[in-house]
């Protein structure tokens, strides 16, 4: 009888745990991006692209969620969109999160994209950080 059990419990154990890895962990990377200079309004100027760390584990992994921030010159306006291979979202001002990108594969990389506003001098972006979690 005893061993029933204990077999019992072993099937349950493995179901459990075949369960978690199924759904997946939750997981997150953070980076700093160099800053840039935008100087145009009719064409964008983009950060370095940067890609999860060699320690991450992430292969087969999606995005579920990016925060970001940046900074620029008080009294700026630019527009600045966060990329991934698959499309960019517009973002909605220096700090924020966005779940746009939910889905996309977490193994591409990323990049900030800026544009002048008509009529604005030249900009300089510093500052610039993501936190991409992912599962």
């Amino acid at each position: 009888m005893l061993g029933c059990w204990r077999y019992m419990i072993g099937v349950l154990v493995l179901a459990l745990a075949s369960s978690s890895l199924a759904h997946g962990a939750s997981s997150s990377w953070v980076t700093h991006v160099p800053g840039l200079t935008v100087a145009m309004s009719d064409r964008a100027s983009r950060s370095e692209a940067v890609s999860p760390p060699a320690g991450a584990a992430v292969p087969g992994a999606v995005i579920e969620r990016i925060q970001w921030q940046y900074q620029h010159a008080p009294g700026a306006q630019i527009n600045a969109w966060l990329c991934h291979s698959e499309r960019c979202v517009p973002l909605s001002g220096m700090r924020g999160e966005t779940r746009a990108l939910s889905g996309a594969r977490a193994t591409m990389p990323l990049h900030f994209q800026f544009a002048l506003r008509p009529g604005q001098r030249p900009v300089r972006v510093k500052g610039l950080q993501m936190i991409i979690n992912y599962q």
